[in-house]
């Protein structure tokens, strides 16, 4: 591994994504810090360099790509507008920006899910708050389909990933931030509340207010769910996750019907208790 003070070139990083595990032609959904897997030279396009290396031509890789200043329901939102009288909260509103898909930047995902969603070739997916963006070869039909009252389920680029068999690549970061949990949650028939989300788009110019209703997306307890994923004792090499470091940082790959089919469990047992009790 390079050492602290080293820039980390794009053949180390080759060596230990294949270290990881990843394989050519796989499917990717990737989080990731960069700062935590260290100075690497050429920064977040080394990276993706370094993955399209290992992965190859015939892969799609996809990264989240959400926003959420345009969201009058976001954490964001309330966090920036407590405290705030009624007249100071109009002009906060009247300054927020609509989501176009073409050229809104993502929030709060990394450098290096803004590098791939303005990577060239890249496509991104259209809902307003839950994007994500994608490179490689099926990257226009993973993106084709996020309804407006899917957030993170079946009518969501995360449905996709599940369906071809695609694989979660954790790079310096926890399993608290593994968005294929909610997919999870969409899964749990009949057990998680509904709720209500406001948010602009933009089109032309046109600042226009979307409402819909969708589950009411819950991520804190994802890292428990990590933890009870990762003390299990699972059958075969192919369906448990693996273990390396990339960089600096420790990696985690894991297929997503492991990620998705284990949180299911997880989550029909402990939060059903939750809201039963």
């Amino acid at each position: 591994m390079a050492g602290e003070s080293a820039a980390i070139a794009r053949d180390q990083l080759v060596a230990d994504l294949s270290s990881l595990g990843l394989q050519p032609g796989q499917d990717l959904l990737i989080h990731s810090s960069l700062r935590r897997i260290g100075p690497i030279a050429g920064g977040a396009a080394t990276l993706l360099a370094a993955i399209m290396d290992v992965a190859g031509p015939m892969a799609t890789l996809v990264v989240p790509t959400g926003t959420t200043w345009n969201s009058f329901t976001s954490r964001a939102f309330f966090n920036e507008t407590a405290g705030r009288n009624a007249e100071e909260l109009a002009r906060y509103i009247a300054t927020m920006p609509g989501f176009d898909p073409a050229t809104t930047p993502s929030a709060g995902v990394g450098v290096f899910a803004e590098h791939v969603r303005t990577f060239p070739g890249a496509h991104r997916s259209a809902h307003p708050q839950s994007s994500f963006a994608a490179v490689g070869q099926r990257a226009r039909d993973a993106m084709s389909v996020h309804d407006l009252d899917c957030h993170l389920g079946e009518r969501s680029p995360l449905g996709w990933l599940y369906k071809a068999g695609a694989a979660v690549v954790l790079l310096g970061v926890s399993y608290c931030v593994c968005t294929a949990f909610h997919l999870a949650e969409y899964r749990v028939a009949g057990v998680l509340p509904r709720r209500e989300y406001r948010c602009f788009t933009a089109s032309g110019g046109v600042r226009t207010t979307r409402t819909f209703t969708d589950i009411d997306l819950i991520d804190e307890d994802f890292e428990l769910i990590g933890a009870a994923l990762e003390a299990t004792t699972w059958p075969d090499a192919a369906t448990a996750p693996r273990h390396s470091r990339v960089g600096m940082a420790p990696a985690t790959l894991l297929p997503m019907r492991t990620a998705v089919d284990f949180a299911r469990s997880w989550l029909a047992e402990h939060r059903r208790q939750k809201h039963d009790g």
